[in-house]
């Protein structure tokens, strides 16, 4: 027999544990849309020379590469790779549909994505990837790089996993910089952007030593300069924009970057983003090419090693391999698996309790059409409900209702229906009450709607 198994890399979970993601899905769709963002889906496999654009840095090293039965045996190289991201896949989207699409074009699109990651704990090769972009036509105000902080707050606040703090730079300030101390060719400074962004995994002395070595070979006061710039950070508002005007006017691309980052910071004030929530930190660059100005990660305060539950930024640039259109664009990315993955080991997150709400118990099979009736009942006023269709022993089906996470029981049995009543008990309390036959519907409402109160007040 064929042993059963999973290949390393992916989050399969039991059912009370994928309510429980499903839940934290919910809460980020409904974030997304009541900002304005509309749904769109792309396909799992993309032609390569769509995905692969040079523009994907690092993640293009990890592709998945396609290859039907029939050209595998003809000896064909593939011409299909599943996605790495969800932003390659809507630059060619925006750019294929560019006369269809109103801009500038909002959306939201939660689905899995593909990298052929090194296995190990917490590291997905097929991960959930919940994403919004807002994508211009020539141009799109700076304005807009603010607004999506303002969804990071509402998505984070409404799913209460501790506070969290919304860090934020600017690529174009930072290749500013480079140019003041002299690091001024544009593959050099994407290479000093991909070390930078490796500063809290490797440390400070790390990158420096690779700064210094032969990849780079930079001078001592070089390096000593870019270490300093990057360990900027903010704490209040007023700081940040303090930490701004200190910076030196040596050059147009600097400037260009202080301003565009001293208007995103009003602008997410004026969106009413709490202002402990949000920072300016020099080290934020993206691993990811693309990025051309404003950069966000978002890290837990209290569990700083999770890393970034929640990153993005601009891009002038990305559509443009595929239209001579100008298209740029601004977007986040909520890694869902990972977060899940994380924030579940860190016991910030907890198996759900059953979408099913009722279990409608079976005593007598000469019974069975009155227990169909009253399930009947209860979902059509919309209580999601199971009946048991085995008249085993009652005990096992308080069990099995238990065991499933099911909140109430209704027993109807002779004795209930002789009386009129339907005995229900509410296993997360041990509370067993009768009610009126006539009645049951408006009172299992009324204990489901205390339930999810109680469950909307904090534990932490």
């Amino acid at each position: 027999m064929i042993k059963p198994r999973t290949m390393p890399g992916v989050l399969e979970l039991l059912p009370l544990d994928q309510i429980a993601f499903q839940r934290m899905q919910d809460v980020i769709r409904s974030a997304f849309e009541r900002f304005g963002f509309l749904p769109v889906e792309t396909p799992a496999i993309e032609f390569t020379d769509l995905l692969l654009t040079k523009s994907g840095g690092e993640t293009e090293r990890q592709v998945y590469f396609v290859q039907s039965t029939g050209a595998r045996e003809q000896g064909q190289e593939p011409d299909l790779a599943l996605r790495f991201d969800l932003t390659v896949p809507l630059a060619r989207y925006v750019a294929e549909h560019e006369h269809e699409l109103s801009f500038p074009f909002r959306r939201y699109q939660m689905q899995r994505v593909y990298r052929g990651e090194r296995a190990q704990r917490g590291r997905f090769r097929e991960f959930y990837q919940c994403d919004i972009d807002v994508v211009g036509k020539d141009s799109l105000p700076v304005r807009y790089d603010a607004e999506l902080p303002a969804v990071i707050n509402a998505v984070f606040e409404e799913l209460r996993i501790g506070e969290f703090t919304i860090q934020l730079n600017n690529r174009r300030l930072l290749r500013g910089f480079f140019e003041s101390v002299g690091v001024s060719d544009a593959a050099q400074q994407a290479a000093v952007l991909r070390e930078i962004d490796k500063l809290d995994k490797r440390g400070a002395d790390a990158v420096a030593t690779t700064l210094r070595g032969e990849s780079f070979q930079f001078a001592s006061e070089v390096v000593e300069r870019i270490m300093r710039f990057v360990a900027v950070r903010s704490g209040s508002h007023g700081e940040a924009l303090a930490q701004l005007d200190t910076l030196p006017d040596s050059n147009e691309t600097l400037r260009a970057g202080r301003d565009e980052l001293r208007e995103v910071l009003n602008m997410i004030q004026a969106f009413g983003v709490p202002e402990h929530r949000y920072a300016i930190n020099f080290s934020i660059a993206r691993g990811l090419d693309y990025y051309t100005g404003t950069v966000f990660e978002t890290t837990l305060d209290a569990h700083p090693e999770i890393g970034s539950i929640c990153s993005g930024g601009r891009y002038d640039d990305l559509a443009s391999q595929y239209t001579r259109s100008k298209l740029p664009g601004v977007g986040i990315s909520i890694g869902a698996s990972r977060l899940f993955w994380q924030l579940r080991e860190a016991g910030l997150i907890k198996s759900s309790g059953s979408s099913v709400q009722a279990l409608v118990t079976l005593l007598d099979e000469g019974d069975l059409p009155h227990y169909l009736a009253l399930a009947s009942e209860l979902r059509a006023a919309g209580i999601a409900t199971e009946i048991q269709l085995e008249a085993i022993k009652l005990a096992r089906q308080f069990k099995y209702a238990d065991r499933a996470g099911i909140r109430f029981v209704l027993v109807y049995g002779g004795d209930e229906q002789a009386r009129g009543v339907v005995t229900i008990k509410d296993l997360s309390t041990g509370d067993s009450f009768a009610v009126d036959r006539a009645d049951v519907t408006r009172a299992l409402r009324v204990e489901i709607a205390q339930g999810e109160t109680m469950a909307e007040v904090p534990t932490a």
